[in-house]
């Protein structure tokens, strides 16, 4: 139907398709609300705590849902389910931003009367695949106590960016069995074993600080893996007593753990590798150096089964390569 006012002429069809648009629009503009939400222990945001944003992650979600968290210590032992994929949590600032929890491996588990166990010890699962954090930090406050995770990642193209990871024995578990795994320019701390899982990892530009004495890496990487743990322009140093760290060990046989142009300090033991205790780990691991430099640098005193890699060799070594194609979110 048309119409006439003056010399003006309108039709109801046009005016409902306007309307039809403004809803969609509106819609729309919700959606897009829905896919950023904000956590604030003070109740200024949309949740609380974190474990309540997780929460309300869609099951299968496909697009990048943001979860903003405000400065502050939030106490959660944390869950990100497998299926709460796509999402991307990010901090003001690391130093303020802390996600913690105290649990350890001989810790009693109230529902079940048994030890929590190294994986049930860790502050945070994060189960799903597609997971971005940037500027926060994983802590285990439980001490040196044992085994007692920060952070337990299982999920594949996981990324970490200016983020750190605060604890002793067994800080950080790239537990994902050849799932790949971005760490840039992190921080991350401990003592024995600290940085170890049978993960594919790439760890850029990061400080990996010994505490106390021990091994920096336990790789467990799998047999049919060619990657394992690669760290390029990394700077390892601490509090520990000179010769006092290894560079690592293997967890499993086949373990593989390189370093690219890395600064190592005095705290690094003149033979660089363990193979702990199995003579057979010298043939089946695979660890590497190109281009260390620091006092910890010493490619003439480092066991006869480790390499010094060639340039070319070092070339094949590229983030693309080692995460098979995957290139993390910016």
């Amino acid at each position: 139907m048309t119409y006439k006012n003056n010399s003006h002429v309108f039709s109801v069809p046009v005016i409902k398709s306007t309307l039809s648009l403004g809803l969609l629009l509106a819609a729309a503009t919700a959606q897009a609300q829905t896919r950023r939400v904000v956590v604030a222990a003070d109740g200024s945001g949309d949740f609380r705590t974190v474990q309540a944003a997780f929460d309300a992650v869609p099951a299968g979600n496909a697009d990048w849902f943001t979860i903003v968290v405000k400065p502050g210590t939030y106490k959660e032992k944390l869950t990100l389910a497998a299926e709460k994929t796509h999402v991307r949590l990010v901090g003001e600032d690391a130093a303020r931003t802390i996600l913690t929890f105290d649990n350890y491996n001989q810790r009693i588990d109230p529902t079940t009367g048994k030890n929590f166990g190294t994986t049930g010890s860790a502050s945070i699962h994060l189960y799903a695949n597609d997971f971005a954090a940037e500027n926060i930090t994983f802590a285990n406050s439980a001490g040196p106590v044992g085994q007692a995770v920060a952070a337990w990642v299982a999920g594949d193209r996981s990324s970490f960016r200016h983020c750190r990871f605060l604890g002793f024995q067994d800080t950080l578990y790239t537990y994902g069995y050849g799932s790949r795994q971005l760490y840039d320019d992190c921080y991350i701390e401990g003592t024995v074993d600290f940085i170890f899982g049978s993960s594919t990892a790439w760890f850029e530009n990061c400080h990996v600080v010994g505490k106390t004495g021990g091994f920096f890496t336990a790789a467990s990487t799998p047999d049919t893996t060619r990657y394992g743990y690669v760290f390029h322009r990394c700077r390892l140093d601490g509090t520990a007593p000179a010769g006092s760290f290894y560079l690592g060990r293997p967890w499993r046989p086949y373990a593989k753990t390189v370093y690219l142009e890395c600064q190592l300090g005095a705290l690094v033991r003149p033979e660089g590798w363990d193979e702990w205790g199995k003579e057979s780990n010298k043939q089946t691991a695979y660890y590497a150096e190109y281009k260390s430099s620091g006092p910890g640098a010493q490619p003439a005193a480092r066991v006869p089964w480790s390499h010094q890699l060639t340039k070319a060799e070092a070339q094949t070594y590229t983030q693309a390569a080692v995460l098979r194609g995957w290139q993390p979110p910016k």
